[in-house]
């Protein structure tokens, strides 16, 4: 019984699989027609009216509602397949000034771009194809199933060139209970060619809405300037907070040193009680300055990390915690000494922002290495509602993996959890 059952599963596991794809391909022909049909009609409408001046007022607006659409697409690729589609999109196009006075340069800005014109191709196309796409396995299912259970029951009200007519006039019972056969062989069709069909419709959205190679080399040249520039500011401010607390701590402390063992000196005859405390007040300001100058050192590279290792120190990290933390890392070897630095302040900036922010009791990290990436995770579970534009620091965290070419995405509904997302590519 057992044996039946496990072989019975895959085949329900993969009917309703193509049964899923058949409502995907419904879904496909309704946006094709109400989305693309009714926004390229909006985009040519606005072309056509661009020459009265009222085209570059509603361009950006109508611009947007083309690329939501075309996103949308994007993220249903990845959701359907698991590859998704990146985004081709000029940053310019994207960040620009809806202002009155800006307008007419981000319509240029916006009809410069290729991605823009690709987007209004892609319209045209998607009509036809995403109806012919769509609807062929659905509509072979929801005729085959007329064929085997309406019409051998209804044919008499249906009349002879309805149900299965379009064969065969039905004038019978016995012709209208062919339809039975000829309704289960169009489902079978219809369910076996409903996924390549929905593939296939998402291999066309690739190929007109992902990337082309001349615009992943503009965004790579674009976001490799502004990481540049970021890592250069990041650089500058931590500069600057170096000379900061030199200037403000171990400096003044050593500078207070040097007073007080020249005063002793000039005491040193006269007034033995006075050299005795001024030499202990000496000694407390000489380690305090010594304090204060490891506390630099450990937030330049902390010392664990160069001992212990990511795993060591960041296992340091969660024990320093006041909260319950549990920690799963696979790591076979250690990244480089830059990475292995951006990954441990990042995830102890991540731990401090639960214990000042989340309110919550329990937290984890889960670090691991795969395909040529580090990734970690850093969750609670807080009240949420966490963001890099909060002033959380979230924003700082991902200008320093930009410099490496990392990515960090935050899950932080209102009501929690929160979960933090760092990746890096990086050998080990």
């Amino acid at each position: 019984m057992k044996k039946a059952e496990t072989a019975r599963s895959p085949r329900l596991r993969g009917l309703a699989e193509r049964l899923h794809w058949c409502v995907r391909g419904l879904l496909v022909a309704v946006l094709s027609q109400a989305g693309s049909v009714v926004l390229l009609t909006l985009t040519v409408t606005t072309f056509a009216t661009m020459a009265l001046g009222i085209g570059f007022l509603i361009l950006p607006v109508v611009m947007t509602a083309v690329r939501g659409l075309a996103n949308f697409h994007r993220r249903t690729a990845k959701e359907w397949t698991g590859e998704g589609i990146d985004t081709p999109y000029r940053r310019s196009t994207v960040d620009g000034a809806y202002d009155t006075a800006g307008t007419v340069a981000h319509c240029r800005r916006l009809l410069s771009d290729p991605a823009t014109w690709r987007d209004v191709l892609w319209m045209a196309l998607d009509a036809p194809v995403g109806l012919v796409l769509g609807l062929l396995p659905v509509s072979l299912v929801a005729y085959g199933l007329n064929g085997m259970f309406v019409t051998p029951l209804f044919w008499e009200s249906m009349g002879p060139k309805w149900g299965f007519g379009a064969t065969w006039f039905i004038t019978d019972q016995g012709a209208a209970n062919l339809a039975i056969p000829q309704g289960f062989v169009l489902v079978v069709i219809g369910l076996l060619i409903a996924p390549p069909l929905g593939r296939l419709y998402l291999s066309f959205n690739r190929a007109l809405l992902a990337p082309t190679r001349s615009a992943l080399l503009a965004l790579r040249v674009e976001q490799l300037t502004e990481t540049r520039s970021e890592a250069v500011e990041a650089q500058a401010a931590e500069l600057r907070r170096i000379e900061r607390d030199l200037h403000d701590g171990a400096q003044a402390r050593l500078v207070s040193l040097g007073m007080k063992l020249g005063l002793a000196d000039t005491q040193l005859d006269t007034n033995p009680e006075l050299v005795r405390r001024l030499l202990a007040d000496a000694m407390e300001s000489s380690s305090q300055a010594l304090d204060e100058l490891r506390d630099l050192v450990r937030g330049i590279h902390p010392p664990v990390l160069a001992e212990r290792g990511l795993d060591g120190a960041v296992r340091a990290l969660a024990m320093a915690l006041a909260i319950p933390v549990e920690v799963v890392i696979d790591l076979p070897r250690r990244p480089q000494a830059p990475i292995e630095s951006a990954t441990y302040f990042v995830i102890a900036e991540a731990l401090a922002n639960v214990t000042k922010h989340s309110g919550a009791d329990r937290a984890s990290i889960r670090l691991q290495y795969a395909d040529g990436r580090l990734r970690a995770e850093v969750g609670d579970n807080g009240r949420g509602g966490a963001e890099a534009e909060g002033g959380s620091g979230l924003r700082g965290l991902q200008r320093r993996l930009a410099s490496f070419d990392g990515t960090l995405d935050i899950n932080s509904p209102m009501g929690g959890p929160t979960l933090v997302t760092m990746e890096l590519p990086c050998e080990l």
